[in-house]
Parts: structure tokens; sequence; C-alpha cells
């Protein structure tokens, strides 16, 4: 299963879920853009490690994805794209008569709107290559629903819905695209959530994490950022070449419920 040859830009993958699918494509011979609004000797340094362990070239270039001219050049400074990983994403819970404006504003653009603008991007430069890959990182939240999470949940819907649109105008094409539902997956922010969880709940870390955290994963088990970057290199695959426009779960059964 190599993607050598190839090159995957990733949405914010300086951390967690996208810096563990880009570190997953590397491995298996894609060359790698990560991206993130920040543009730290730290960011640069992520690029440097995964292309001197896995031999690839790898990059970091800065874009804000809550805009959407930065969203098309981060494509445009990639100057090719066979792979497009469109994970960026924030998150803010309140009720929706209490939602503020602007964090339903930045949770959409980031969310979604920034998918639409880097697959309009490089759908071209896919059509040129003979060859394409979109990945989108949804959620179960693009498929169920949960109180006090309006804007994620209308975002991580309209994300499924836009896959299964582009999957439509590329179905003749050498092009698939796909969308990855994660349950809750175990990255730096989440573990570093867990000790003032246990603390408000006077539990211990395992009882913490599968009464409370992974309260609606039947499994009790967190996903790790490896395999959603593993479920992310099969998408990429010959084996997947007829698998596109649907949803791949990784929710430890959460949407079987």
């Amino acid at each position: 299963m190599t993607l050598s040859g190839k090159t995957a830009v990733i949405t914010g993958s300086n951390s967690g879920i996208g810096l563990g699918i880009a570190w997953e494509l590397a491995r298996a011979g894609a060359d790698v853009v990560l991206n993130s609004f920040t543009d730290r000797d730290e960011d640069h340094a992520l690029a440097r490690d995964i292309a001197e362990e896995t031999g690839t070239q790898a990059r970091y270039i800065k874009a804000d994805m809550s805009q959407g001219a930065e969203c098309r050049d981060l494509i445009a400074q990639a100057g090719s794209c066979d792979i497009l990983v469109n994970n960026a994403g924030i998150q803010h819970v309140a009720p929706i008569d209490e939602f503020p404006v602007e964090k339903w504003d930045a949770i959409i653009a980031i969310n979604m709107s920034s998918a639409f603008h880097t697959t309009a991007a490089a759908l071209p430069m896919m059509r040129a290559a003979g060859w394409g890959r979109v990945v989108n990182i949804a959620s179960a939240h693009g498929l169920t629903a949960s109180p006090f999470k309006s804007a994620y949940i209308a975002a991580k819907h309209g994300v499924v819905g836009m896959t299964k649109t582009v999957a439509l105008e590329t179905a003749q094409e050498p092009i698939t695209a796909n969308a990855i539902c994660p349950g809750y997956v175990l990255t730096p922010l989440v573990e570093a959530q867990i000790p003032d969880t246990m603390k408000k709940y006077d539990m211990g870390r395992d009882e913490v994490v599968k009464k409370v955290m992974l309260e609606r994963q039947p499994s009790k088990e967190f996903a790790t950022v490896e395999q959603l970057g593993g479920t992310t290199v099969f998408l990429c695959s010959d084996a997947a070449a007829q698998i596109t426009g649907t949803t791949i779960s990784v929710d430890g059964g959460w949407t079987a419920l």
C-alpha cells in the first residue's frame, strides 16, 4: 500500500488527528504538507522530523482556514495536491439561543467552508495528474447529534453532504471523495483534559474515561490518531478505488446505537 510519488495536503495538522494522519501518509511514502494558522519554529520542526524519519519530503505552510483566500492559497503554495485531507476544526459548546454569533461564523468557516475552498482549488490539480483522493475528517457528529453543539454538528453534517457531492461530480474520474467520522479520539488536547475531569467527578483515570468521557462510545476505548491515519491511507490506496461518496465511522460503535 504505497503512496510514493503522491503529495498530500493535510489542513490543521500541527497536532492531534491531523498530525497523526500526516505521519501515516508519510510512512506510506507520500510527501506531506502540514498546515495550521501559526508560523512557529516548532511547526516547521514537525515537518523536518517527518522528512528525516520517513525519507519523504515534508513542508509546513501557514494558512488560516477561516479565510477562503488563504485556504485556496495553501493549495497553490503546495504546488501539487494528489491527496487532500480536510481536517481543520474548532469547537464551542453553548445552547443555540445563547450561541455567540462570532463562534458560529468561525466554526462554519473553519470546519466546513475551508473544505469547499481547498477542494475547489485541488480538483484541477488532481484532474491534471489523472488521480486524486479527497478525505474529509467529519465526525460521529456528522451522522448524529448532541445538544449544545449546533455549529459543530451543522458543519460536520455539511461536510458529509459536500463529500457526497464531490464524489458524484468525480464519479467517472480516477478521483474519490470520502469522509471519516471519528468518535472520541485520544489526542494531546483530550489527554490534557483527563486530570481536571478526574478532579471534577472524584474518579480515577479509567473510571472517568469510561463513565464520563466515553459515555456514548460503546467500546469504552478511544480511537487513536494512528488508526485514523491508517484509515486515511486505506482510502488513498488502490484497494479503495471504488469507495467514494461514503462515510467510514471510527467511533467504537457510537453510531450503531
